[in-house]
């Protein structure tokens, strides 16, 4: 029975100089050109290895390698994280197994064929395992390093802003979300992303969610719309807004504010007036 290899990469002509080297050694390859379509072709189908390219749009390759580990916890395929530069982030960061630096196909060949030996002999590396592979006389790429920087300095803002936040793609499902937005729900991470928006809200909240996407998608002129949900007995606060990419629709940016205990506040209040 042929073995099953996934390569997630935006690369039209890598995806295919990868996928014939696989070829040759008998891989059944599967092919997703995004990493949302990488999270389809897995809850989908099994596989014996996957390939994920570090930087695409939306739903990149740290999130998809999160996504995997947290959706398949016992798995025991290897995860090659693939980039133009070298690693920034170690491998228990980034959650892969190996991670293989791109460059020229004619300097890569080797390296992958290098690469691959070792999976097969070992899929899983022990501690003291090579598991940086890099073809000869790379040339560092300065411009990727620091597009990878302002990527994670705006992944920082997001985690730090102090309330919720969900973007949603045109297709209405979620490719990012903060921790707190995850807590605000109660969901874990693998149960979010790449789902439709409304899927992650209460039944009785759905309509409210949509109606408030539709209303922001059909009045243009609207910077925002607001409304309250209820979610586990809790109040919360839905700000909705398009999300413009060089004066594109792109989606929208959902935030989430838990409102304080309107009780407590009460309370509150007549404590101080009692002083």
């Amino acid at each position: 029975m042929m073995k099953r290899a996934l390569v997630v990469n935006n690369d039209f002509f890598f995806m295919e100089f990868l996928t014939e080297l696989l070829e040759a050694r008998e891989y059944e390859v599967i092919k997703a050109y995004d990493g949302k379509e990488g999270i389809s072709k897995l809850e989908q189908e099994e596989f014996d290895l996957i390939f994920v390219d570090m930087i695409m749009p939306k739903i990149d390759g740290k999130q998809l390698i999160r996504f995997t580990r947290s959706r398949f916890p016992n798995a025991h395929f290897p995860i090659v994280a693939l980039s133009i530069i070298e690693q920034m982030d170690t491998l228990s960061e980034i959650g892969a197994d190996y991670f293989m630096v791109k460059g020229p196909a004619e300097k890569m060949a080797k390296s992958i064929e290098m690469l691959m030996d070792r999976i097969e002999k070992n899929p899983i590396p022990a501690p003291s395992d090579e598991t940086v592979f890099q073809p000869d006389n790379m040339i560092p790429r300065h411009i990727t390093s620091e597009l990878i920087q302002s990527v994670n300095f705006q992944q920082a803002i997001t985690e730090s802003i102090g309330m919720g936040i969900i973007v949603v793609d045109r297709d209405a499902r979620i490719i990012i979300t903060n921790s707190l937005a995850l807590d605000i729900i109660n969901r874990s991470y693998e149960k979010v992303l790449n789902r439709e928006i409304i899927s992650v809200f209460p039944s009785e909240e759905r309509a409210k969610v949509m109606g408030s996407l539709k209303r922001v998608l059909l009045k243009t002129e609207l910077r925002k719309t607001s409304l309250f949900v209820i979610i586990n007995s809790q109040k919360i606060r839905l700000i909705v807004s398009l999300l413009r990419l060089n004066g594109d629709i792109g989606g929208w940016v959902v935030a989430l504010c838990v409102e304080p205990d309107a009780s407590l506040h009460s309370k509150s209040n007549n404590q101080m007036n009692s002083i």
